[in-house]
């Protein structure tokens, strides 16, 4: 057993998650306490109904996720959004999402690992902002077939390629999850290849006339490295066992 305080007191210094803005929906943090024990760590991308069914199933459970459970802002407590909440409540589960502060981090963050995973060398931050970084670059030494594979490999599931770029590759940025909108913003660093989660069919567009290589990997498979990592480092520090839940689908 560990002490749910001490555990979010860990989780909201080491995730800066007062400091890095969010988007509203994020509701970085404890989204919802328990009786204040923690008997397992279970981590998962989202606050689907599934995913809390599935943790609330050992009480006492800390349930980590990357989207938490109000993206769609303000909403009766109806429907499958009661269920959501009254399973939690009743399984005495505890729900803390993370957001952005987990996307950024610069070592457990879904940005950073996939970039590990990938292969990429002398990673660092990019697109800076109040004192956080908003994506990572780093060399690749090889050409645009054998990225893909080593991506492909990574996220563990194909991925889209807009090959508008060069065949050569020597610089990738990564923003995981729908970062497409910000093709832009790699093309002005003069990085020509991009790696993202998803984007909307307008950044397609966008990727080819800028001349960027994009590969969209997946909105879901992009984000499950920071949650796997985050309950890794708990299970360690607070030795109490945390297990990933795979969900099935995802973009």
């Amino acid at each position: 057993m560990a002490q749910l305080t001490e555990i979010l007191a860990y989780l909201d210094a080491e995730l800066r998650t007062a400091e890095i803005k969010d988007y509203p929906g994020a509701m970085n943090g404890l989204q919802l306490e328990n009786d204040g024990t923690v008997s397992r760590i279970v981590t998962a991308v989202d606050a689907s109904l599934a995913v809390v069914e599935e943790a609330a199933k050992v009480p006492g459970t800390l349930l980590l996720v990357h989207h938490g459970m109000f993206w769609q802002g303000l909403q009766p407590l109806t429907g499958n959004f009661f269920r959501k909440i009254s399973t939690a409540i009743r399984g005495n589960l505890a729900i803390y999402a993370s957001h952005l502060p987990l996307d950024a981090h610069p070592v457990i963050g879904n940005n950073v690992l996939l970039a590990e995973a990938v292969g990429l060398q002398k990673i660092r931050p990019i697109l800076m902002q109040d004192g956080w970084a908003g994506g990572v670059c780093g060399e690749w030494h090889g050409d645009r077939d054998s990225l893909a594979n080593a991506l492909t490999s990574a996220v563990e599931r194909p991925v889209h390629l807009c090959p508008a770029g060069p065949t050569e590759i020597h610089e990738v940025a990564i923003i995981t999850g729908g970062a497409g909108s910000k093709i832009g913003k790699i093309a002005k660093l003069g990085i020509k290849t991009f790696i993202t989660g998803e984007g909307q069919h307008w950044t397609y567009i966008e990727s080819e006339e800028h001349s960027v290589n994009t590969f969209y990997a997946g909105h879901y498979a992009t984000e499950t490295f920071g949650v796997r990592a985050l309950g890794d480092r708990l299970a360690h520090i607070f030795d109490i066992k945390a297990e990933f839940l795979r969900q099935n689908g995802g973009l």
